[in-house]
């Protein structure tokens, strides 16, 4: 028989306290959201392993133990930002996730791909844009965007995985929208007076 000693952090018997999570699979489940969240809201590629690991350590250790299973993805999503908002104070300011971007994709010498030109800078063009509109809105609407047309989320998995209601995510996506309508406008006619 195991007894149980008033000042074991971990109860001997397991049976009376919430469900056992498997960390490992909730994780691995939840990680490539996780990713993009981390990415949006630091902007770093080097940084989001980090920051994974810290929340993946945060998560496993955890003093007092989720009692519904269901709310797995929002305290997940609160972790990885509050993660990420400690990250970014500790490191201080980073360049723009548009200008690291862009350094990173353009293609070098060694690069073999066949591209027609023309629509490689087109491509580049718009896609520079819309990073240079995205590093200029709040990060909380770049994150909503990023993860509703890059991860292609549907409606119901955003409220599920950001633990808001349906109103408040369609409230958030149309200001994040105005908001990346109206910095791109802006860009636009910035360089049609070049």
């Amino acid at each position: 028989m195991v007894m149980r000693d008033s000042s074991s952090p971990v109860p001997a018997d397991r049976s009376s306290a919430a469900p056992e999570i498997d960390w490992k699979a909730v994780l691995a489940q939840h990680e490539r959201w996780l990713r993009t969240v981390v990415y949006v809201r630091l902007g770093e590629p080097q940084a989001v392993d980090d920051i994974m690991q810290e929340v993946s350590l945060a998560a496993v250790r955890q003093r007092s133990p989720l009692n519904d299973p269901a709310k797995v993805a929002p305290w997940l999503y609160r972790l990885a930002v509050t993660q990420s908002l400690l990250y970014r104070r500790k490191q201080g300011r980073r360049r723009r996730l548009v200008s690291d971007y862009a350094d990173r994709a353009r293609p070098t010498e060694e690069d073999r791909r066949e591209v027609d030109p023309l629509e490689w800078l087109l491509a580049d063009e718009r896609r520079q844009m819309v990073r240079l509109a995205l590093g200029r809105i709040p990060k909380r609407d770049a994150e909503i965007l990023s993860l509703k047309y890059s991860e292609d989320w549907s409606y119901r998995e955003l409220t599920e995985r950001l633990g808001i209601s349906q109103t408040a995510l369609q409230a958030r996506l149309h200001r994040a929208r105005q908001r990346l309508r109206d910095q791109l406008t802006a860009l636009e006619v910035v360089e049609s007076k070049r």
